[in-house]
């Protein structure tokens, strides 16, 4: 069976719309039903030249359709132009997508970039889709990139440098290690998953002289979950980890904050990276990059981090029907 994947095109404004048109265009091993507003769709096929039949949400559809939950916006969408007057039609279709996930209606759930600074200027306080999809679902979970040769989990994400040594505390680290351990097995169908760990501090700290971190909580944590019978290596110094001979032994890797972990994944292939919120009741994948306002409408916005999420919650969902 053909997993049902909710797919949420983000920002109207932005090229969310037009990559979900270029998605329309072909076959895909998921069911795809979209959530948005028919007429933002339609001005971007039309922008693109290409052609789009919408569908009702329960009908089946071929290359150049789509299946549609109707999530009509409050103004018309311009391109280039975000309007805070959209901003909850956003976020109706992303809680719309998520509740379905959670009633079984759909097996998975794939996200289009969002528009941070507009939804607040909407007035409704946004931290991120992880977040928000975290609070609806009370699930703990964990950020996760990925691409075709990488996948690096994060322990701290959106977090000024310097708070990030208070933010990792044993509980911390326990929950974020158990829950991509846990993905991993799930989602992945990895029987005993090999995950790096990297150090917070230069050299893994250097025995104490330059951090004690890695002595006081994170090597504690790891000997604590070896014995619990996860497959943890570290902690790492991060400059050694990524080389190619080392990541060749791990099936992930978990960095201390967002800029120690991240540049190396999307150096390594950022085109077809995508953004995982593991630990939630159903898969979610979303793009890798933002809602790129200066090239909505020109036909120009590369599709590959799109049609990459919807490969990757596919490939997931399939093993959570399997398991």
């Amino acid at each position: 069976m053909r997993p049902r994947l909710a797919l949420v095109p983000g920002e109207p404004a932005g090229i969310g719309p037009e990559l979900c048109v270029r998605l329309a265009q072909r076959e895909h091993d998921a069911r795809l039903i979209a959530i948005a507003d028919p007429d933002t769709l339609l001005k971007a096929a039309h922008a693109l030249g290409l052609p789009l039949r919408l569908r009702d949400a329960t009908e089946n559809s071929g290359a150049g359709e789509l299946a549609l939950i109707p999530m009509p916006q409050a103004q018309a969408s311009h391109f280039g132009s975000a309007d805070p007057a959209n901003a909850r039609a956003v976020i109706a279709a992303l809680l719309r997508g998520g509740s379905g996930c959670l009633n079984g209606e759909f097996h998975g759930l794939v996200t289009g970039p969002v528009h941070k600074a507009n939804i607040n200027a909407g007035g409704i306080a946004y931290i991120g889709t992880t977040e928000l999809l975290a609070e609806q679902a009370n699930a703990d979970v964990v950020m996760m990139l990925a691409n075709p040769t990488l996948r690096v989990a994060l322990a701290t994400t959106h977090l000024p440098l310097r708070s990030v040594p208070d933010a990792i505390t044993r509980a911390s680290l326990t929950r974020t290690l158990r829950v991509l351990d846990a993905a991993l097995r799930g989602d992945f169908a990895i029987a005993r998953p090999r995950i790096a760990v990297l150090g917070l501090n230069p050299h893994a700290g250097e025995d104490g002289v330059l951090g004690a971190e890695e002595i006081e909580t994170i090597t504690p944590v790891l000997d604590h979950l070896r014995g619990e019978g996860m497959n943890l290596t570290g902690p790492m110094p991060a400059d050694t980890a990524f080389l190619p001979q080392m990541l060749a032994e791990f099936d992930a890797v978990l960095a201390m904050y967002h800029d120690q972990g991240l540049p190396v994944l999307k150096h390594s292939g950022f085109e077809q990276a995508v953004n995982i919120t593991l630990g939630l009741p159903y898969p979610r994948v979303a793009v890798d990059h933002g809602t790129a306002l200066s090239l909505a409408g020109k036909g120009v916005a590369d599709p590959s981090s799109l049609f990459a999420a919807v490969a990757c919650c596919t490939a997931m969902a399939h093993a959570r029907m399997s398991a």
